[in-house]
């Protein structure tokens, strides 16, 4: 891999806000390839998961923060809420990503746990979805008021509107300073946790509201025969009724997950993906600290 050269500025940049909001989508908008998992359901990241972009002159480092699990209180939730406080620790800047279209407690919850001293910039998402676009200028008067922000900028992270003016705001934050990574790294995380997320992902679009919050994926085996990768994964679930749910009749609603999942993988990796998927009821897996630590929660 060749080296970043002339990079004046580069930095950390964690990616902040309630759940729903876009954080996922907006970091991919940013690094320009989906390396966070994504869906309509709230909650869906879990782990700390840096994107990099790495343009003329700058390179970010962008942090996704987990969402709080509410659904389920276990030893996993304490975990992601410290998964959260760490990913503030050190960052150059923070991104608060809000919904364009109203202000929550929840979002004030969020701007509370923020640590002083680091600048936060507010960007408020899902522009396109308003349907009347003067009702942003109040929107952004109403946010002036809850925090002091280096800038406030309405952007859509799915269509791309506002994100150049707030890579901008972001590159001004940034410490002079070398790359910290090769100028082709798109993430800090391996192939293989990349593959296990593509597989949570789609439980997550595949099925209801309950049943996928009660899942992980773990990665058997991931070997690369030239650009053929085999992999080999099982979801653990808690009870033998959700692996019914998860399997489906005759296997088919695994079968889609699966295939849904490899190809994913394979626009990501750019390679071709042997992909096998097993269900396995683990009673407690949540509250398994030997089971998280395996996880790598």
């Amino acid at each position: 891999m060749r080296v970043a050269e002339a990079v004046q500025r580069s930095g950390h940049v964690a990616i902040v806000g309630r759940p729903s909001v876009g954080k996922s989508t907006l970091l991919n908008a940013l690094v320009g390839a989906r390396i966070s998992i994504t869906s309509r359901k709230p909650q869906t990241t879990r782990h700390r998961v840096a994107g990099i972009h790495t343009e003329a002159g700058v390179q970010y480092v962008f942090v996704d923060t987990p969402g709080f699990q509410t659904q389920h209180a276990s030893k996993l939730n304490t975990r992601l809420a410290r998964a959260v406080r760490d990913a503030l620790i050190d960052v150059d800047a923070i991104v608060f990503v809000a919904d364009a279209a109203r202000i929550t407690g929840a979002d004030r919850d969020v701007l509370a746990m923020l640590p002083n001293g680091v600048p936060v910039i507010a960007a408020l998402n899902k522009t396109d979805a308003l349907a009347n676009k003067r009702a942003l200028l109040p929107r952004i008067a109403e946010w002036s008021t809850a925090r002091e922000f280096t800038a406030i900028i309405p952007i859509s992270a799915e269509r791309g509107t506002g994100l150049p003016a707030l890579k901008t705001a972001i590159a001004d934050l940034l410490p002079a300073g070398a790359a910290l990574y090769d100028d082709d790294t798109l993430t800090d995380r391996d192939e293989r946790f990349l593959a296990s997320e593509f597989v949570r992902e789609q439980i997550f679009r595949q099925l209801g509201d309950e049943v996928p919050y009660s899942t992980a994926v773990v990665i058997d085996a991931f070997a690369q025969e030239g650009e053929l990768r085999r992999i080999s994964a099982t979801v653990l679930v808690d009870k033998p009724s959700q692996r019914a749910i998860l399997v489906g009749k005759e296997g088919a609603r695994m079968k889609t997950i699966a295939s849904h999942a490899r190809a994913e993988m394979e626009k990501l990796f750019g390679g071709r993906v042997f992909l096998e998927v097993w269900v396995r009821v683990k009673r407690g897996w949540a509250q398994s600290d030997a089971m998280l630590n395996r996880l790598g929660y």
